[in-house]
């Protein structure tokens, strides 16, 4: 069983240069908000992971070859897919609960993965 994700959990991404910290946009609980799948994969909710370094990134392959093909990483902006697969049973709002299994993608081609859930008390089933 996983843990759920809230407000404050720790994300990394593979093409990230730092690790960004999440924040769920759910307002039903207190404290530590917790996250349904779908709902945060926006700005709001992930942070830039600093610099990226994937040239599929439009800007870093463009500083990149300005630099005679050094890799060169730039600010990072995350464009996530929705988080997958989340919590078979637990649902908030209808949408299935994120938990640390839970990964997305983003489209310059990083994999965003759960360093740390942010709690540890509610696990899920």
């Amino acid at each position: 069983m996983g843990k759920q994700v809230s407000t404050g959990a720790s994300l990394q991404c593979s093409m990230g240069s730092a690790p960004a910290t999440f924040s769920a946009s759910g307002g039903r609980v207190k404290a530590t908000a917790a996250a349904g799948v779908v709902t945060d994969v926006g700005k709001g909710n992930v942070p830039p992971f600093a610099m990226c370094r994937s040239l599929a990134n439009p800007q870093v392959q463009a500083a990149t070859t300005a630099a005679g093909g050094t890799l060169t990483p730039q600010p990072c902006v995350p464009v996530l897919s929705p988080w997958t697969p989340g919590s078979a049973r637990v649902k908030i709002g209808g949408v299935a609960a994120l938990d640390d299994s839970s990964k997305c993608s983003c489209t310059w081609g990083g994999a965003i993965t759960v360093k740390s859930p942010g709690q540890t008390k509610v696990t899920l089933g």
